[in-house]
């Protein structure tokens, strides 16, 4: 039997895979022999060798034989057994949340066990939750194994043991098979960084050798970046084939109109900077060919990115267009709607405005005059790809702030305006600055174009990072500020991941502020307010009914109180640093000098200290953006886990960032030397998954 019929054998036929099994993995993608061997390992359990107490780290799993000090249940809050082991090298806790009579009774002082699982940091010296553990007569009886043991990626209901037995016995045949599976990799890549062949790759991630450590298979062994480099490689020429692919659909040609170009720039209360029009020109061009344009405008936070989405619309209106923007929450919709009813004010265009709260009669008519063409500018959020939305003749779509988006979102808005054999332009936007590097790499689809210049008369916000325990000064700093007649921002930062820990923290900063300060007036923005009272009470301070406005990092986008010309965030060592610049360029929106003071939990680790006197010596996003790349990793600035990002099989964008600028060269290769790989290339590793991103 040849390879590629054992490759496309279905996995039932594997000893001990029966149809829940099968249900099972088709959530993982995981259908064939084929599929099997690219489903590879997310990391490795160490059951080689028994450790020492003394030499164990947090974050690492380990084997580990130990008497027995003490066990004793603790009734504090939640039943917990609690045991302490102890090897004579140090001492180690296990803790139970979950056991029986009979594990405590059998746990007692002087008991031999062995005992596996992850390595934690707890309040009294290093623990295991958990723990796999045996109750065993000698050291001799621990038994270890030769090779590290694979981990791989689960879903609800299949066990580990279940999908280790099916990749090795997948591996099994396929090694036994008589041909391989094609390299797709030029040789001379291959020679150049000294990468194994595919099948040595495969084999040595999901059976490693005896005597390799897992921090090798994790980090910088050959084998395990061979294949993220083919990975990476994969959604390069995936995103570039969407752009071949986008540019030979139709797009309405729509061309500019020098007296309406003109009209538009004179109702301007402001002169357009030189990378404003620089990016207005690229835009024209695009817009004027007959392949949808895609390009997305970088542009640092208070760069004017807006206003060149407006001159987009523009042409879209001129040439008897509708025109679309989505923005991620209403905020920045009903910003975007009275920015667009200003700029638009002398033109003879009706603005719809669309969000989840509109209801009844009005809603019904905003849906009549998209359908029939009335509203040739159309704002508003998820709702604007609704079933129910119909647009008439649809030449534009903007998206704000793409990245908060699902690409199927993306995708179903885009839809709308599709026809037989047409697509509307697309204009994406982001106030994040994105180093070259990842932006070559998450947006090769698209051209990009990037507003380096600020409006001139922005004043830089002056930075300073201060100790909470000088709490006390800031609150009176506040004080005297409002009696200025200024407004002032209070951020309450995010707290373990949790919106709901978030919004009570919020929550008690009002109350607190409130009690401090008695005679301002203070409201409170959190994101798990609904919409319409958010609305409330950002329009409250938007015309000054509020003094200081306490909110979370929801006040990231789409807020522009040019009064408003203090920030204080709290607690600033938990975000990144592009995150607290998007939350700075809240202030410095006005005509005076605008501050952001940093209150920080002291000690200050020496990375956090580094960040935070980035914030404080410049103002530049783009620097900021590349020391954040420095400081935190690709993985964790991109937010590789939001809906619109890239989802990686094996790539790590921060273990394998000295592979990121050689990606698009390699691709470039394989496209002019090897185009017949490309497809197959692009189907190992993203499967059907191709679709999700054509926006």
């Amino acid at each position: 039997m040849d390879a590629f019929s054992i490759l496309n054998q279905p996995v039932v036929s594997l000893k001990g895979i029966g149809g829940q099994s099968v249900t099972r993995l088709e959530k993982l993608d995981i259908r064939t022999i084929y599929d099997l061997l690219f489903h590879l390992p997310l990391r490795y359990e160490d059951r080689t060798r028994i450790q020492n107490i003394s030499q164990l780290r947090a974050g690492e799993s380990a084997l580990v034989c130990a008497r027995v000090i003490s066990c004793s249940i603790s009734h504090h809050g939640r039943r917990l057994l609690n045991c302490q082991v102890s090897d004579e090298t140090g001492l180690l806790n296990l803790r139970f949340f979950h056991f029986t009579a009979k594990q405590h009774n059998s746990l007692t002082a002087g008991t031999l066990i062995s005992c596996f699982g992850d390595i934690k940091e707890g309040y009294s010296g290093f623990e295991i939750i958990h723990p796999e553990y045996k109750i065993i007569q000698s050291a001799e009886q621990c038994i270890t194994q030769d090779s590290l043991t694979a981990i791989y990626p689960l879903t609800e209901g299949l066990r580990q043991s279940t999908l280790r037995k099916a990749s090795s016995q997948a591996l099994e045949l396929y090694n036994a098979s008589s041909e391989e599976l094609p390299d797709l990799l030029p040789k001379a890549l291959l020679n150049h960084y000294n990468f194994p062949s595919l099948n040595n790759a495969l084999n040595t991630l999901h059976t490693p050798e005896v005597g390799v450590s897992s921090n090798n298979l994790l980090g910088t062994n050959p084998a395990l970046k061979r294949l993220a480099f083919e990975e990476l490689i994969a959604h390069q020429l995936s995103q570039l084939q969407r752009k071949t692919s986008e540019k030979q659909w139709q797009a309405p040609k729509l061309i500019d109109q020098p007296e309406h170009s003109q009209q538009f720039f004179d109702a301007l209360s402001f002169k357009l900077t030189q990378a404003q029009q620089r990016v207005i020109q690229e835009i024209a061009v695009d817009c004027a060919k007959n392949s949808p344009m895609l390009r997305l405008i970088q542009g640092d936070v208070g760069s004017g990115k807006t206003v060149v989405s407006a001159y987009a619309a523009l042409l879209a209106l001129s040439n008897q267009h509708q025109v679309a923007i989505m923005a991620p929450t209403e905020l920045l919709a009903e910003q975007h709607r009275r920015n667009f009813s200003l700029w638009f004010k002398g033109f003879n265009t009706q603005i719809a405005y669309l969000t989840g709260q509109l209801k009844g009669k009005k809603r019904t008519r905003v849906l009549t005059d998209i359908a029939d063409g009335t509203a040739g500018i159309i704002i508003g959020t998820h709702a604007l790809f609704q079933d129910a939305v119909n647009f008439s003749r649809l030449g534009l779509i903007i998206i704000d702030e793409q990245h908060r988006f699902g690409v199927n979102q993306r995708m179903a808005l885009r839809d709308k305006g599709q026809t037989k054999n047409s697509k509307p332009h697309q204009l994406i936007m982001t106030a994040t600055p994105i180093p070259r590097t990842l932006a070559m790499l998450n947006y090769a689809d698209l051209d990009i174009s990037v507003i380096d210049e600020l409006p001139p008369g922005r004043i830089p916000v002056i930075t300073r990072a201060i100790p909470s325990d000088r709490r006390d000064e800031v609150i009176a700093k506040i004080n005297a500020w409002v009696a200025q007649g200024h407004q002032a921002y209070w951020v309450c930062t995010l707290i373990e991941e949790s919106e709901v820990l978030q919004c009570e923290a919020a929550e008690e900063s009002a109350q607190y502020l409130s009690a401090a300060l008695p005679n301002i007036r203070i409201g409170l923005v959190h994101g798990r307010m609904k919409a319409a009272e958010k609305e409330q009470v950002m329009l409250a301070f938007k015309q000054h009914e509020l003094d200081l406005l306490v909110a979370t990092t929801v006040i990231e986008v789409g807020v522009d109180v040019p009064n408003s010309s203090l920030m204080i965030i709290e607690n600033p060592e938990r975000l990144g640093l592009s995150q607290l610049h998007q939350l700075r360029g809240r202030v410095g929106r006005g005509t005076e000098d605008s501050y952001c003071l940093l209150m920080y939990k002291a000690p200050l680790s020496n990375t956090s200290r580094e960040r935070l006197n980035i914030l404080r010596e410049t103002t530049d996003g783009f620097i900021i953006a590349e020391k954040d790349l420095e400081l935190r990793g690709p993985g964790e600035m991109m937010g590789t886990k939001q809906t619109g990002q890239m989802q990686f099989k094996i790539a790590n964008l921060e273990r394998d960032e000295n592979l990121l600028a050689s990606v698009s060269k390699a691709a470039a290769l394989i496209q002019k030397d090897h185009p017949e790989n490309i497809q197959t290339l692009v189907n190992r590793w993203l499967g059907t998954t191709t679709k999700y991103a054509e926006v």
